[in-house]
């Protein structure tokens, strides 16, 4: 029986700014305490060991598509569109999952993973993934972890624990105020790990059971979007695992975290007893410091237990067990409409990338990078002219009907509303500095005439 890995890659994490941006969030970020892979793509590589390439399947939205398109390129793993299920709108976990198993027809196993979660020892994930199929084919399965604080961002478990594993679940719940998970903690529960494991079998069974109406919606249309207006906002740990009766748990005795904050960072850093060469800490101690800037020095005086983040267009400063209320900034930042909450100075485009340099009201420079064989749409703007400098390899340019070759040094112009499109066609990443100028320079100045991607 074949095994298909679901991998869920769509939220946005906003209690990680201002490393992680609507747009580019948590699970794309390349962490150099990850050998500058994100999490998604060590998912991916986690899926690998599982399921056949073709056998994995990504849900994420039409914003981060591209996203993991691209990462999966990088390590790769060349994902076709069958592969990748664009939301609607957001409408958490279940309906995703229901979907992609109501439209295929195989009798299979199926693996349910989140995009943003840190795991080591796979050996023993992998091991304990595959030791609980036969199970599977007939309960619903999830993996557990030891608590080792009072997370209330996690769901808890109780289980009847025999001499071997899986064990019978007795109750699933959901996430609890700090005082509640301190007794959940004391009674044994364990954290739910969000990794899932059935068969299509036993998930629609159980569904049935346990959520007639939602298994109506999906038994009775066949339409994404006609399933969309009828769905309601659905978990799968609220709405299946919550209230079946026929769930196991298996123990995974492994290193797990979902770095879902500065202070999970910091503890997984301090598990490998990491030293940070750019800090200089003099009467300060427990402090956490990560700067965008490689090797920047980060200077600390009369500091305790604080957490200090460097990007390039953002500085946060805060104690540590209050980055709560990160939140609350990117609540600021929306309310007066700062791309801050957004955008890195870096932003990801599904042909790469690019970094703003400098900007001032009448001009803006750009680093514009363009991955082998991809290529920007065809394209004019009312409001800016701009000059491309290669800067590294050659560059395929289009103007109105005319293609051009611009290699390395040498430069074109384009002015405004004139048609233009910038290609690389060889298989080596092109890398050019462009310089907007005139009266207008944002993003919404591109009418759009043709495009590889789909966009208007």
């Amino acid at each position: 029986m074949k095994t298909y890995s679901i991998i869920l890659a769509w939220w946005s994490w906003t209690r990680l700014w201002p490393i992680s941006r609507k747009y580019y969030p948590k699970q794309f970020i390349k962490l150099e305490e990850l050998n500058d892979a994100s999490l998604f793509q060590k998912t991916l590589e986690r899926a690998l060991k599982i399921s056949d390439k073709e056998n994995i399947l990504i849900v994420t939205n039409k914003d981060y598509r591209f996203n993991c398109q691209t990462q999966a390129e990088e390590i790769g793993v060349k994902l076709s569109e069958s592969q990748i299920l664009v939301e609607p709108q957001a409408k958490n976990t279940l309906w995703a999952i229901t979907f992609w198993m109501k439209n295929i027809e195989d009798e299979s196993l199926w693996l349910i993973w989140n995009s943003d979660q840190l795991m080591e020892n796979e050996e023993i994930l992998i091991e304990a993934i595959n030791e609980a199929k036969e199970i599977a084919k007939k309960s619903l399965v999830t993996f557990w972890i030891e608590p080792f604080c009072p997370h209330t961002w996690y769901w808890y478990i109780e289980a009847k624990r025999e001499w071997k594993s899986p064990f019978k679940v007795l109750n699933y719940k959901e996430k609890p105020k700090k005082e509640v998970a301190e007794e959940f903690i004391k009674k044994g529960y364990l954290w739910n790990s969000a990794i899932f494991l059935f068969s299509k079998e036993a998930y629609f069974g159980e569904l049935k059971k346990c959520n007639n109406e939602v298994f109506d919606i999906f038994e009775n249309n066949d339409d994404l979007n006609d399933i969309f207006e009828k769905l309601p906002d659905l978990s799968i740990d609220y709405w299946l695992f919550e209230k079946s009766e026929n769930i196991y748990l298996t123990p995974l005795p492994i290193y797990w975290n979902d770095l879902w904050s500065f202070e999970a960072i910091d503890d997984y850093r301090k598990k490998d007893n990491y030293e940070n060469r750019n800090l200089i800490s003099i009467d300060s101690k427990n402090n956490f410091t990560l700067s965008e800037v490689k090797n920047k020095k980060i200077a600390l005086i009369w500091m305790e237990d604080c957490i200090v983040i460097d990007t390039k267009d953002a500085l946060l400063v805060a104690k540590k067990w209050e980055t709560q209320k990160i939140k609350e900034v990117v609540n600021i930042l929306k309310d007066e409409k700062s791309e801050l909450a957004n955008y890195w100075i870096t932003v990801y485009r599904p042909w790469w990338s690019y970094t703003i340099i400098d900007e001032w009201i009448w001009f803006k420079s750009k680093r514009i990078s363009v991955l082998s064989g991809k290529k920007l749409s065809l394209q004019m703007h009312y409001h800016r002219s701009e000059h491309w400098v290669v800067v590294s390899w050659t560059a395929l340019v289009t103007i109105w009907n005319e293609e051009k070759i611009v290699r390395k040094w040498e430069s074109v112009f384009i002015p405004a509303w004139v048609k233009h499109r910038l290609e690389n066609s060889w298989k080596v990443d092109l890398h050019l500095i462009e310089s907007q100028i005139w009266d207008y320079l944002e993003e919404d100045d591109i009418v759009r005439f043709d495009d590889d991607f789909g966009r208007n």
